[in-house]
């Protein structure tokens, strides 16, 4: 689960961790009773989407006076920002961060997160933050640092000089480093996030480090502990039909394609993915529908899938294990039925019940499509569709 930058910031200040000032506005008419509130000649506002890139994008804008600020809050109130990251939709900013403005010195960048590839806590550092992070972690990767860490209550000082090394800072900064550190490890523990970001973090010229942008992913699994950060969910940042499926517990990832997909487990839908590409087309969709999948639930998946209006053809490739094939095939005749079903549909069935589920679908009447493995369903639903 995502955050706001504002979110990220109070969690992280409540954390010890020190931020700028700022108010979040979520309409104009609050904008001068906010800025009251803040002690600065000049401020900083930026658009509020779970993006990144909203620089760029002309999602963040200074302002010298409040007549500046009014009139950057107008223009960006409703506006469609697409960054690198939104696609080319975009999308809209409904929530402002008005913030008062810092005497930069120098710019870092800060991460840390779960990775799992080494099952360890890892901190990504490098003296070089800011908007173009990312150029410099393809053309200079010798300037960024990864310091990787075993699960424990804190961190080492050793590791902590190790994380900090790249920044050169003095020693009134280091202070401050080694207790941003601690802080962010913290969060990430206890609030089970997945990412904590911060770039820039910067160093200002009065000598304070200070967290200029933050970003925080949550582990979906966990939220069922975390209420408090549950309550942060800002759902008109999440697309609809992936919200949709939550409510049915079914793993569905919108993607740009034309074949939407059902498959029953994450490393067989992800072979899915690929054949379609293999075979020239591209899939429109990630959804696992689960191991135990009902019929209601199968159902439930067909309709999501077919409420992408660039859906122009469906592949279901079913394993039956836990999930028997003739309740499979139940499911699909029936939301076939209801949904008045008009995009071709190949089916590909193995396992328990799988005579039983083909009978089903072949007495349905419906002009379904079936395959006898994953690359005759892939060909088959690729040449269909064209």
């Amino acid at each position: 689960m995502n955050i706001h930058e504002y979110q990220a910031k109070e969690i992280l200040k409540k954390y010890g961790a020190q931020v700028p000032n700022g108010e979040v506005l979520l309409n104009i008419d609050d904008l001068e009773k906010k800025i009251k509130k803040l002690n600065s000649s000049k401020f900083v506002v930026k658009a509020q989407i779970h993006a990144g890139g909203r620089g760029k994008a002309g999602g963040i804008k200074i302002a010298n006076n409040i007549s500046e600020v009014l009139k950057e809050a107008k223009e960006m109130f409703g506006k469609i920002l697409v960054t690198h990251q939104t696609g080319p939709a975009g999308k809209k900013v409904s929530k402002l961060y008005i913030e008062e403005t810092c005497d930069i010195a120098k710019e870092f960048y800060l991460s840390c997160l779960v990775d799992r590839s080494s099952s360890k806590i890892a901190f990504i550092s490098s003296a070089e933050g800011g908007m173009d992070i990312e150029k410099i972690a393809k053309n200079n990767p010798e300037k960024i640092i990864t310091v990787k860490l075993n699960l424990s209550k804190s961190v080492s000082e050793n590791d902590i000089k190790k994380i900090i090394k790249p920044f050169s800072l003095s020693k009134k900064l280091q202070k401050q480093a080694s207790h941003l550190v601690q802080s962010i490890y913290k969060v990430l523990i206890e609030k089970d996030a997945s990412l904590i970001e911060i770039n820039p973090l910067i160093s200002t010229k009065d000598e304070n480090l200070l967290c200029l942008d933050a970003k925080i992913n949550f582990d979906d699994n966990a939220l069922y502990r975390q209420a408090d950060i549950l309550s942060l969910k800002d759902s008109n940042e999440e697309d609809p039909i992936e919200t949709e499926a939550k409510k049915h517990d079914l793993a569905y990832i919108k993607l740009d394609g034309t074949i939407g997909c059902m498959v029953n487990g994450a490393g067989l839908a992800m072979a899915t993915l690929d054949i379609i590409k293999l075979y020239g087309a591209e899939p429109a969709n990630f959804l696992d529908v689960g191991g135990g999948a009902s019929k209601e639930k199968v159902s439930a998946a067909f309709k999501i899938i077919l409420s992408d209006k660039n859906v122009k053809g469906i592949l279901i490739n079913i394993f039956g294990g836990i999930m028997r094939c003739d309740v499979l095939a139940k499911g699909v005749v029936d939301a076939a039925k209801k949904t008045h079903l008009k995009v071709p549909l190949v089916v590909r069935l193995a396992g328990t019940n799988v005579k039983m589920g083909k009978e089903i679908l072949k007495e349905s009447n419906l002009k379904i499509i079936t395959a006898n493995n994953l690359a005759d369903a892939a060909k088959k639903i690729v040449d269909v569709t064209k």
